[in-house]
């Protein structure tokens, strides 16, 4: 048995049997002509079974006439003890009934020889699909009953306790092994390409994780920046240069920014993921794409669908794994923890000692809406740290940015509008009513800190204070 994982692609290898060793040949060459590479080839149909039991493998290409054990034996074994493991049956007899009997035991397809590659590969590819798909099902259901992470150092950079996080996270772990195409959205800030660079730790690929920004770029830029380019492929192409995908080969490609692709690009997209293959800008040959692609945006790309602004079929082709991190407002249980993982990080920075600070801080931070999300409770924080001058954090400067918002909804903007409450009310209040049942609400919001009810209030702590003398 001899095995050739060069490029290893896919993660598993492909196990070809066949008692012909001219016919290993031809199949390994026809796989690598279309971008296979992680290849182990057995001559022996007796050394099968105790291979699987070893090894994980990604398909099986099965001859069914040879000595020792048959195919036929082969695949009712493996259907049966492996049955996440796809088989295509290979054979130079063309008889229906011996298909018919393959396909009833559980073979993904039937091929006969001299094998052709236009109908060897694409039965491959789906085969491989097929079979990933149904580990990523396995180990979904698996960790759907499970409360615990199994890798939590890959999502280390993601301080959260979030039930949510915790989901999704567990989420990620169950397909993060496949090569299908992962979609993650979220508001700006949000962590996607912190998420992005956990699932490429978790999937155990050898190659880096490659990031790009794919917004505003025209359709040139975008190809050029994917796919490379050949020596004098065009004016100014004075040596050739590598693209993202072969810069990438063996990893993760990140592509952010998604739902600004413009439609020409999209096209080419497209094509790339159904056949896992390039042109180099230049280039009439072929390059196999050996990457998976992860996909992230701010849009709503349905919402796009609609408008014709983003294709259908690339949609359902980056849909097949999908993922919504939501926003820092719908998980505020996690502000105690970012806050100080953002404090360390920023006295770390500023080279000072870690401050002090009032519990009111936090609840004043709990109390606000977060249009930035993470990226903005950090940026608060660390311009506190950089300002501050004492052994206590201020909450001015917090104050500040928080006021500063020209939104009048900076803090609770998951409110209601103003009027729907009030709708709702069969006997209006007076004034006086509704002022002390605003300030009873925004203390009890608060924890009775009359400075962050004033903030929420819009008012300052002294007017406030005026007030609740008033009503006593």
């Amino acid at each position: 048995m001899s095995s050739n994982n060069n490029g290893r692609y896919p993660l598993h290898p492909i196990l070809i049997v066949d008692d012909e060793v001219n016919a290993l040949k031809s199949f390994e060459l026809t796989l690598r002509s279309g971008g296979f590479s992680h290849i182990v080839a057995c001559h022996d149909s007796r050394k099968v079974l105790p291979f699987l039991e070893e090894r994980e493998v990604e398909l099986i290409l099965l001859d069914i006439l040879m000595p020792g054990l048959s195919g036929e034996d082969i695949l009712s074994k493996a259907v049966q003890d492996f049955p996440n493991t796809p088989v295509i049956m290979v054979t130079g007899i063309n008889e229906v009934d011996t298909a018919v009997r393959c396909m009833r035991l559980g073979a993904f397809d039937y091929i006969l020889k001299p094998v052709d590659k236009d109908r060897l590969l694409p039965s491959v590819r789906r085969a491989i699909e097929v079979g990933q798909l149904r580990r990523e099902n396995v180990n979904l259901t698996r960790r759907f009953f499970s409360e615990s992470l199994e890798h939590p150092g890959s999502f280390s950079k993601m301080i959260t306790n979030n039930r949510k996080m915790q989901k999704i996270f567990q989420y990620c772990e169950a397909v993060a092994l496949g090569d299908y195409p992962m979609l993650i959205t979220g508001e700006t800030g949000v962590g996607k390409e912190l998420l992005a660079e956990a699932i490429h730790d978790l999937s155990g690929r050898k190659g880096p994780f490659v990031a790009v920004d794919i917004a505003g770029l025209d359709d040139n830029i975008f190809s050029d920046s994917l796919f490379g380019h050949t020596k004098g492929a065009f004016t100014g192409a004075d040596f050739i240069r590598r693209g993202l995908i072969e810069k990438a080969s063996g990893g993760t490609l990140f592509l952010d920014e998604i739902g600004d692709l413009k439609p020409a690009s999209q096209v080419k997209l497209l094509r790339l993921l159904d056949k896992k293959e390039y042109f180099p800008l230049g280039s009439d040959i072929a390059k196999p794409a050996h990457v998976r692609f992860l996909f992230a945006t701010n849009k709503d790309l349905m919402d796009l669908k609609k408008r014709d602004s983003f294709r259908d079929d690339l949609f359902y082709r980056i849909h097949t794994h999908h993922v919504h991190i939501p926003p820092l407002r719908e998980r505020l249980d996690d502000i105690p923890f970012l806050f100080e993982n953002f404090l360390d990080m920023a006295c770390r920075e500023f080279k000072k000692k870690k401050p002090a600070y009032h519990q009111g801080l936090i609840t004043l931070l709990r109390n606000y809406r977060y249009p930035g999300n993470l990226r903005e409770l950090k940026a608060m924080v660390f311009d506190a740290v950089g300002r501050n001058k004492s052994n206590t954090i201020s909450l001015e400067s917090f104050d500040k940015s928080i006021s500063g918002r020209s939104d009048a909804t900076a803090l609770h903007a998951s409110s209601p509008p103003h009027s729907y409450w009030a709708n709702q009310l069969t006997h209006l209040p007076t004034l006086k009513e509704a002022s002390r049942i605003l300030i009873q609400e925004a203390l009890d919001r608060a924890d009775n800190n009359q400075r962050v009810a004033a903030l929420m209030l819009g008012i300052t702590p002294q007017a406030l204070n005026q007030r609740l003398k008033r009503s006593h």
